[in-house]
């Protein structure tokens, strides 16, 4: 299953988010970032964290949604939003239809920089417990309302 992660400036949580999906999903997902108005570059603290926790940040690049919204595009099965930004906006026609969710967090880019190393650890825990969540189901065999019922249960608790 495809999975494209939303978020305005694509540095931080949505970058996040897809380096969770893809190492915890082992293969069963293929996640992908994007932003409304990408700012052009992966925040280092991300870069930082991700890269103490094991995870591969090679190929983590700050990227515009309309990659993602063209015909030669993968097809996404799921679009999870994850600032309240990119959640409001309209979004591009996405080929498929995927299902949507938002799974807001708080931006740890915002915080000052002596808080950044706390804020960018506590989103990738929420993060990445909502991912785990996620992932328990079989949501391979699941109808697009039933997916879309577990996204949106995942993202109150």
């Amino acid at each position: 299953m495809n999975i494209l992660v939303l978020c305005t400036g694509n540095s931080a949580r949505s970058i996040l988010l897809e380096a969770i999906l893809n190492d915890r999903g082992m293969g069963r997902v293929t996640a992908y970032s994007a932003g409304s108005q990408p700012a052009g570059r992966v925040h280092p603290q991300s870069l930082k964290l991700l890269e103490e926790l094991g995870h591969d940040t090679s190929q983590a690049r700050s990227k515009s949604w309309d990659e993602f919204a063209g015909d030669d595009a993968p097809e996404m099965d799921m679009v999870i939003t994850v600032c309240a930004s990119a959640a409001g906006e309209t979004c591009p026609i996405w080929p498929g239809a995927p299902v949507r969710a938002h799974w807001g967090v708080e931006d740890p880019a915002a915080l000052p920089e002596d808080q950044w190393e706390e804020g960018f650890r506590e989103a990738y825990d929420i993060l990445g417990n909502r991912a785990d969540r996620l992932l328990k189901h079989a949501i391979e065999t699941m109808d697009s309302g039933e997916l879309k019922a577990t996204l949106d249960r995942i993202a109150k608790k």
